[in-house]
């Protein structure tokens, strides 16, 4: 090692989270920079590359040239996420490095007790004002045996009408590193891993605006373990590039690694929301809640204004404050039938949302409105005319893309909502990446294998306890998620097990209970619910759960994880002002056993307790003996 390398080695620090158990140590073996992630002393991700390559510098090869650090406190109210008011203290530290050249590139931590976020700042130098990214070498190795919870990117333009990649596949639990992802093309964020007894780790993504493209992991790579994937040139039907490119100076999106000896951390972190900041500021009040909705269970049929008129009654009569109605309503009703339509449910005290394609040149779909949303000379006349009305909300379906340019649509769609007090829903669509707080309108995505599958096949009937095991440790630990879960009919459709013709019983059976589907209520996270009850279920569910779906929030002020191995089982808090809601779903073969004793103690509060009983779903006190939550089953607790 020469003198330049003696002295560069010397300014390589080690940082640490406020309570010093979180350590992020860096090594630079001849410009090549890496980090390496320990808790409580044990390795959980192995020495990884930093750097980036730009249209015009290279940051492959990177070396330190000095460190400055701050504690940071930052407090903040969010009624949109897991935790409604959030104060943690943090490590900022930023790497002033440079490459051979003597070009310079900061990147910069975030540092809390749990969460390891970094990202790259570059500076403007010269005339040079604007910058392409052509790939990052950001990367994440994990020690041998860890294995991980993961989900593919989908091949582009695949998929009903051509609209994938919606982040809508499956996922392999548990599963060795080393195995190619199924299509090829890496894995969709967030990833879960866990290494062996030390330890999990999830790593994602936030802050992706206007300003960069959405990224994924890349297959394994046994040298360089995980990297950071772009988007693919054939996504959105070959419309726009794939690299990012910004104005100088600026920053790429945060990568977020959070980590903890158990699982709690990963289910609790707010990262996604505490390195980013508002895009803009509203003048708009938005209210939350629960939503009825035709589509998820009548189907296409329903868009007939008798059926919408039942739905409308339906949120009425549980107290719930919206109704979405899907798509075709343009071609069933008009906008002179839509407008009295909201009438008569704004005369019930119910409000709207409207569905829309995103669609314009990058995919087959024909469910309409279409051309609207991707269209600025379209869509700004369309959200008067929504405002005039009094429609509250927007569901905009089928984007099908990571490149900037559909970031860009995301932004220029919630900016113009929020001009016109339009929230927006986003299916069919990528991960949202702290869009919560960066998007005072935006209240949930899809980008989820969500409730539709369980209409369309039994299988994925048979897996909804899984799923319900699986989401809160993933997918909805970092954003929100608009399922549209909690079926109470026990055949999905609209007969709901009544014989059709010919004395044939229709429609996907649901293999959970009761208890399990109002569990769903809680245990997925999104201030905008659109539940899959149907007019039916007012008679004939129970009614326990009918007066329990009018009580439940959408929105919480904390939440913690009680119990739970992700896909296998899950015992998760969450509560609104005094209230617990606490959810448990058993998808495991052996009986999950809930000592409700416990959880009392521990919470505060006596509970009501919604489970199975021997004549179906009931509600009763804790009982003195843990309660034995079979497979496909579940149980709620009330405590206040």
């Amino acid at each position: 090692m020469n003198i330049l390398s003696l002295l560069l080695a010397a300014v390589l620090p080690v940082l640490s989270g406020p309570d010093a158990r979180l350590q992020v140590s860096f090594e630079d073996n001849g410009g090549t920079l890496r980090y390496q992630v320990a808790y409580d002393g044990k390795t959980l991700v192995a020495p990884s590359r930093l750097g980036l390559q730009t249209n015009e510098i290279d940051y492959t090869r990177l070396s330190v040239v000095s460190v400055d650090t701050e504690q940071l406190r930052d407090t903040y109210v969010l009624d949109r996420i897991k935790t409604s008011h959030v104060d943690h203290a943090a490590l900022r530290a930023v790497l002033h490095c440079q490459n051979p050249d003597g070009r310079k590139l900061d990147v910069e931590w975030h540092l809390t007790d749990h969460d390891a976020a970094f990202r790259y700042v570059i500076p403007r130098e010269g005339e040079t004002g604007s910058v392409r990214v052509l790939r990052e070498t950001s990367a994440f190795r994990f020690p041998e045996g860890t294995t991980g919870f993961l989900t593919p990117q989908s091949d582009a333009m695949i998929g009903w009408k051509r609209s994938k990649p919606s982040y809508e596949e499956h996922y392999t639990l548990d599963a060795p590193l080393d195995r190619r992802s199924q299509y090829g093309h890496g894995y969709t964020f967030p990833c879960l891993f866990r290494v062996g007894g030390d330890g999990w780790v999830l790593v994602s993504e936030t802050g992706v605006d206007s300003r960069y493209c959405a990224s994924h992991l890349s297959d394994y790579d046994a040298a360089e373990g995980y990297t950071i994937a772009f988007p693919m040139p054939e996504e959105n039907n070959g419309n726009g590039t794939v690299d990012p490119a910004f104005s100088l100076p600026g920053a790429t999106p945060w990568r977020t690694i959070t980590v903890g000896a158990d699982l709690a951390p990963i289910v609790e972190t707010t990262i996604a929301f505490d390195v980013v900041e508002p895009r803009y500021e509203t003048t708009r009040s938005y209210r939350y809640g629960k939503s009825s909705w035709s589509w998820i269970v009548w189907q296409d049929a329903s868009m007939n204004r008798d059926d919408q008129v039942a739905y409308i009654d339906l949120a009425a009569a549980m107290g719930w404050p919206y109704i979405l109605i899907d798509a075709g309503w343009d071609q069933e009703f008009g906008h002179a039938g839509m407008e009295e339509l909201v009438r008569y449910a704004r005369s019930k005290g119910v409000d709207v949302f409207l569905w829309y394609s995103s669609s314009g040149w990058w995919n087959d779909i024909v469910q309409s409105p279409v051309n609207v949303m991707c269209d600025p000379l379209a869509r700004k006349p369309e959200m008067r005319w929504m405002e005039s009305i009094g429609v509250k909300g927007i569901k905009v379906d089928f984007f099908g893309g990571d490149k900037q340019e559909t970031m860009r649509l995301y932004e220029h769609i919630l900016s113009d909502a929020d001009d016109h007090g339009l929230m927006c829903i986003f299916h069919g669509a990528t991960l949202p990446r702290g869009w919560e707080r960066m998007y005072p309108n935006y209240v949930g995505s899809e980008a989820v294998l969500a409730s539709e599958n369980m209409v369309f096949g039994q299988n994925h009937c048979d897996l909804e306890a899984m799923h319900a095991a699986l989401h809160p440790f993933l997918r909805n630990t970092v954003g929100c998620m608009e399922f549209g879960g909690v079926f109470l009919n026990k055949r999905l459709n609209r007969a709901n097990g009544a014989p059709g013709p010919g004395g044939r019983v229709f429609g996907t059976q649901r293999r959970t209970t009761d208890a399990a589907e109002l569990a769903v209520a809680v245990l997925y996270q999104n201030p905008i619910q659109n539940f899959a009850l149907t007019p039916n279920n007012l008679t004939d569910a129970p009614a326990v759960a009918i007066d329990f779906m009018k009580e439940v929030p959408t929105t919480w002020d904390e939440t913690r994880l009680i119990d739970g191995y992700p896909g296998r089982y899950i015992v998760l808090a969450r509560r609104q002002g005094a209230t617990w809601y606490v959810a448990a779903i058993n998808a495991g073969e052996e009986p999950v056993k809930l000592d409700v004793k416990a959880v009392e103690a521990r919470l505060g509060g006596t509970a009501r307790v919604l489970s199975t009983g021997k004549d179906g779903l009931e509600a009763a006190p804790a009982p003195k003996k843990p309660l034995s939550i079979a497979q496909n089953d579940g149980a709620v607790l009330v405590i206040r």
